[in-house]
């Protein structure tokens, strides 16, 4: 076989190697880091959206292949991993103690407690406590917490 057609070959086989390791090092990346919330073009911030009237009385938190279950909205509920968590949550993408829901002045808030994919509020991430109301969906990992008035 000539020596231009194997010279060809290597670097193309070198090419397809280099291809697949930036593909699998972008796909840990992304599994680490979570998908980016895109911005709106136009500059302007993403609005809320609206809002139901009532007060949050408890959360309904659906988790995949399991069954839903309710909280009341009564105490400070944290989400985690770990078994001192009131929502205990079997997923690999939640930290071992990943958010809470307190409540101060009557309002009641939701914060990412330093976890490592972060915790979304209406699909926005939260980076400082931010209030709740009824409607709103809390996302951790693969979970969906929503809250609700009943």
């Amino acid at each position: 076989m000539p020596t231009i057609v194997l010279t060809t070959l290597k670097y193309l086989f070198l090419a397809l190697l280099y291809l697949f390791i930036a593909r699998a090092v972008r796909v840990v990346y992304l599994d680490l880091v979570g998908p980016r919330v895109p911005k709106p073009r136009d500059g302007r911030a993403r609005q809320a959206p609206a809002r139901r009237r009532g007060s949050p009385r408890s959360i309904v938190v659906t988790e995949q292949d399991k069954p839903v279950r309710t909280f009341p909205l009564d105490d400070e509920i944290t989400f985690g991993r770990s078994e001192s968590c009131r929502v205990q949550l079997d997923d690999t993408y939640v930290s071992t103690l990943h958010a809470r829901m307190f409540s101060k002045d009557g309002t009641w808030f939701v914060e990412d407690l330093g976890s490592t994919n972060g915790t979304y509020l209406n699909r926005v991430k939260v980076t400082s406590p931010s209030p709740i109301a009824v409607g709103d969906e809390i996302r951790v990992g693969k979970t969906i917490a929503e809250i609700r008035r009943s």
